[in-house]
């Protein structure tokens, strides 16, 4: 089996990158139905049975902050693979590269602009 083209491991790499923006947005949002739910019960209840709900909440805050911070990397990665992307694609559509190969890296691309 031969080794990848170049253009086929940046294709992979730009579909890797967009999953993980997923899996952040993902794991953003059930963080945040968790804070929900933590305010809700820590309003509801004068005193909560362990009393760590306060403790419970500042951490899954403070876990949100940390997830949005992943947020501005990650798009400067997806650019720059993208660019890079761009670039191969290029090339490989003037050059002999496998028209499968080519389709591919079409639709990641525009994939990646659509999310972008």
């Amino acid at each position: 089996m031969p080794a990848p083209s170049a253009l086929a491991i940046t294709t992979s790499s730009v579909q890797r990158l967009l999953k993980e923006e997923a899996s952040y947005h993902k794991e953003l949002s059930e963080q945040e139905k968790t804070v929900q739910g933590l305010e809700e019960n820590l309003k509801a209840a004068s005193a909560d049975e362990d009393g760590n709900e306060a403790f419970m909440l500042k951490q899954q805050q403070t876990a949100i902050e940390q997830t949005k911070a992943v947020f501005g990397p990650l798009k400067q990665r997806i650019a720059d693979a993208v660019a890079k992307l761009e670039d191969q694609l290029a090339a490989a559509e003037q050059g002999a590269a496998p028209e499968a190969e080519i389709t591919q890296a079409k639709a990641v691309l525009a994939q990646a602009k659509a999310a972008a």
